[in-house]
C-alpha cells in the first residue's frame, strides 16, 4: 500500500469520526431538549393520552325572598356520562345498559352528537337519576369501564306552581346555543335558566365548573377514577335575594279565584321592589327540570288556558277605566282642566258625536259631574269630552311620555311591549288619510281602541300616582343601581286630587264593596271590553292613601266587572299593611264563572291587527267601559 492511499484512508477515519461525533452530539443535544428543557410540554402531553376531564357541574345559586326564604335550591342528584373511544363502543355501550337505563332515538341522537363535537370529554346519557338505577350502574361498572357516575345537583323549587312565572326554570344547552358561543363557560349538558328570574341572571347564578381527571388505556378505556390527579373544585354559583314577599305571593295564589286566568302584581311605589308577580293558571317548574317527555311537553304547552303565558308580563289588556287617570293626568298636566272643572254636556247615559252614539256604561247617566267625581264613577261621557279637549296629538304624545308605549323596564326577559300609537300617523298609514274619524279619539279616552297595556306597565304608572312627587322608578325584583325613573310632570296639587278622588273610588264609588276597615284605599276598578268572550275585570289600587307604601294591580279574564276584582287587591293589600288576620276577616275566595266555550286563543296573544281596530268600521252605537 502506498503512502498516499495510508493517507487517504487515515482521511476518510478522521471524517467518518467527525460524522460520528456530530451525529451523536446532536441527538444528545436533541435528546436533551426533549428530555430536560422541554420534559413539562412532553410530561403534559402525556397526561392528555392518558387522562380525561371529567367536568364537575357547579351548585347553582340559590334565589331567596325578600325575608331570606328559599325559593330555588338544589338537592342531591345523579347523572349518567360516559367516556367512549369510538362512536361503536358508544352505541355498544348504550345498548349494554338500555335495560337498565333507557335512552330514546332522540336522546340518542343528541348523544352522538356530543360526542363528534368533543370525542375526548364524557357525554351526558341522563340526568336526574334515581337512586336506585345508579346502585344498578354500579354494579355493572366493571363490564362498562367508561360510566361515569357523578353527583348532580338537582334544581328544585319549593313552592312550585306559585312561583313559577317570576322564577322560571332551567335547561339542558341546545346545540344552537353552544355553536353561538353566547353563553361563557357552557359545554354540552349545561343547565341554563328558561325564562323568569333564572334566565335574567343567569350569568350569576351558573357559577363555574370544576373538573376531575380520570386514567384511561390506549384503547380510551378507563382504568381508574380516583386519585390520579389533583381535582379543581367547581365554583358555586352566586346566591340572589330578591325583593319578592314569598308569604305575601301564597296568600294571593289562596286567593285567586280558582279556575280563572289573570294576574296580580303588588310593587313598593317608593322604590319599585316588586313584592308579587302572580300569574293564573300556573304550572310546576320542576316537571320542567331535567327535561320533560315530549309528549308531556305538547300537552302543556299546548293547553287551552296557555299555563307557561305569564300574563303580568306579557298579557296585552285594553286598559279601560284605569286608563282615564293618565288622560285626567295630562289634563291637568297641560292646564285643560282643574279637579273641579265640569264638562258643556251633562252624562244622561251617553253623547251624540256627529252620528254615532257613544253610550256611558251606567244606562241612567251620572248628571253633571267635576273631573273628581268623573273618577270617583267612572263617568264615560265626562272622559269623552276630556278627550275631545285635549285632542288626539296631545292625548298621544302624553300617553307615550307616561311610559304606555314601552315595556316597563322589570327585570325579568321576554315583556312584551304595550300596543299604542305613537303618533297620529300611526291612523293614516293603518287605515289611510280617510279611513278614520276622531272617534278614535273618544275610544281613546276610556282606555278603548287602539290601547293595550300590561299589568305591570298600569301598575307601574299607578306608582307614579302614588308618589307625592309624581315619579316612579323601574319595577325591580333585585336590588342594585338604581332604576330609572318616570315622572308624570303633575303639581302637587293636582297629585293630591288625583287620589283624593281615588279614594273616593273606594270610599263611595264603583269599588265601595271593596273597603278595608282601618285602612284607607285608593283605587281604580276598570271592565276590558272583550270581543271574544265576557268582559276582563281590573283593579289597580294603592295604600295608605296618605303615604303609600304598596300599590297592587289585578286583571282576571271574563270577570265582566272591575268591581269583582276590587276586593281581591284590597285584601291583599290589608294582608300585606296590616296582617293576616285583617285579610282574613273577609272571606274565602272570591268565584270567577270561566265560560267554557271561551275562545281558544285569547285577545292578548293576537296578531296587532285584531287588536287594532278602525273605529270607522265599527258598526255599534260606541263603546263604554263599565266598572
Amino acid at each position: 500500500m502506498s503512502w498516499w492511499e495510508t493517507h487517504e484512508l487515515a482521511r476518510q477515519a478522521r471524517v467518518g469520526r467527525y460524522v460520528v461525533l456530530f451525529v451523536f452530539g446532536a441527538l444528545s443535544l436533541a435528546f436533551f431538549r426533549v428530555q430536560v428543557l422541554r420534559s413539562d410540554r412532553y410530561q403534559m402531553l402525556s397526561r392528555e393520552n392518558r387522562l380525561r376531564p371529567v367536568p364537575i357541574p357547579a351548585p347553582r345559586g340559590l334565589i331567596t325572598d325578600r325575608n331570606g326564604i328559599v325559593l330555588a335550591e338544589n338537592v342531591p342528584g345523579y347523572s349518567i356520562s360516559l367516556l367512549a373511544a369510538a362512536p361503536e363502543s358508544l352505541s355498544a355501550t348504550m345498548d349494554r345498559l338500555a335495560e337498565v337505563l333507557p335512552i330514546d332515538s332522540t336522546a340518542r341522537v343528541a348523544v352522538f352528537e356530543q360526542h363528534r363535537r368533543a370525542p375526548t370529554e364524557p357525554v351526558l346519557l341522563k340526568r336526574d337519576v334515581p337512586f336506585d338505577v345508579v346502585s344498578a350502574l354500579e354494579e355493572q361498572r366493571p363490564w362498562n369501564p367508561g360510566l361515569v357516575i357523578q353527583s348532580d345537583p338537582k334544581r328544585r323549587y319549593p313552592e312550585g306552581p306559585v312561583l313559577a312565572h317570576a322564577l322560571g326554570y332551567v335547561g339542558e344547552i341546545t346545540e344552537e346555543e353552544l355553536r353561538s358561543g353566547t353563553h361563557r363557560g357552557a359545554r354540552g349538558g349545561t343547565l341554563l335558566g328558561r325564562d323568569g328570574l333564572e334566565q335574567q341572571y343567569d350569568d350569576r347564578l351558573r357559577g363555574r365548573d370544576g373538573v376531575a381527571f380520570v386514567e384511561v388505556d390506549a384503547l380510551g378505556r378507563t382504568v381508574r377514577t380516583g386519585g390520579v390527579e389533583s381535582m379543581l373544585p367547581p365554583d358555586p354559583g352566586e346566591t340572589i335575594a330578591t325583593t319578592i314577599d314569598v308569604r305575601l305571593q301564597q296568600f294571593v295564589d289562596s286567593l285567586f279565584p280558582v279556575g280563572a286566568r289573570g294576574a296580580v302584581a303588588a310593587v313598593d311605589p317608593r322604590s319599585g321592589e316588586v313584592l308579587v308577580l302572580y300569574s293564573a293558571p300556573s304550572y310546576d317548574p320542576n316537571d320542567l327540570v331535567g327535561g320533560i317527555d315530549i309528549d308531556a311537553w305538547q300537552t302543556l304547552s299546548q293547553r287551552q288556558d296557555f299555563p307557561l303565558f305569564n300574563r303580568a308580563t306579557q298579557g296585552r289588556y285594553p286598559p279601560a277605566s284605569p286608563w282615564k287617570l293618565a288622560v285626567a293626568a295630562a289634563a291637568l298636566r297641560r292646564g285643560v282642566v282643574t279637579m273641579d272643572a265640569h264638562m258643556a254636556i251633562p252624562c244622561r247615559g251617553g253623547m251624540q258625536y256627529y252620528n254615532r252614539y257613544f253610550r256611558c256604561w251606567r244606562v241612567e247617566g251620572h248628571g253633571d259631574l267635576a273631573l273628581a267625581e268623573a273618577v270617583q264613577y267612572s263617568c264615560d261621557v265626562y272622559f269623552y269630552q276630556l278627550g275631545l279637549k285635549l285632542g288626539l296629538p296631545a292625548l298621544l304624545q302624553d300617553g307615550n311620555a307616561m311610559g304606555f308605549g314601552e315595556r316597563s323596564g322589570i327585570d325579568l326577559p321576554n315583556e312584551y311591549r304595550p300596543l299604542f300609537p305613537p303618533s297620529g300617523e300611526y291612523f293614516n298609514q293603518r287605515y289611510g288619510p280617510r279611513g278614520w274619524t276622531n272617534a278614535v279619539t273618544l275610544n281613546l279616552s276610556i282606555g278603548q281602541g287602539e290601547n293595550a297595556q300590561t299589568l305591570i306597565n298600569m301598575v307601574r304608572f299607578y306608582s307614579a300616582l302614588a308618589s307625592p312627587r309624581g315619579v316612579a322608578p323601574e319595577p325591580r325584583f333585585v336590588r342594585g343601581d338604581d332604576a330609572p325613573m318616570r315622572g308624570l310632570g303633575l303639581s302637587p296639587d293636582a297629585l293630591a286630587g288625583l287620589r283624593q278622588a281615588l279614594v273616593a273610588v273606594v270610599d263611595r264609588g264603583t269599588a265601595a264593596g271593596a273597603q278595608i276597615a282601618n285602612l284607607q284605599v285608593a283605587g281604580k276598578t276598570g271592565t276590558a271590553q272583550n270581543a271574544q268572550g265576557l268582559d276582563h275585570g281590573w283593579f289597580i289600587g294603592f295604600a295608605p292613601a296618605e303615604n303609600p307604601e304598596i300599590v297592587v294591580g289585578a286583571i282576571v279574564e271574563f270577570a265582566e266587572h272591575g268591581s269583582r276584582v276590587a276586593p281581591l287587591v284590597t285584601r291583599v293589600i290589608a294582608r300585606h299593611l296590616l296582617g293576616p288576620a285583617a285579610a282574613a276577616s273577609r272571606g274565602d275566595r272570591y268565584a270567577i264563572d270561566v265560560p267554557a266555550d271561551s275562545a281558544p286563543e285569547p285577545l292578548f296573544i293576537l296578531p296587532d291587527s285584531a287588536l287594532m281596530r278602525s273605529p270607522a268600521r265599527d258598526t255599534s252605537d260606541g263603546a263604554a267601559t263599565r266598572n
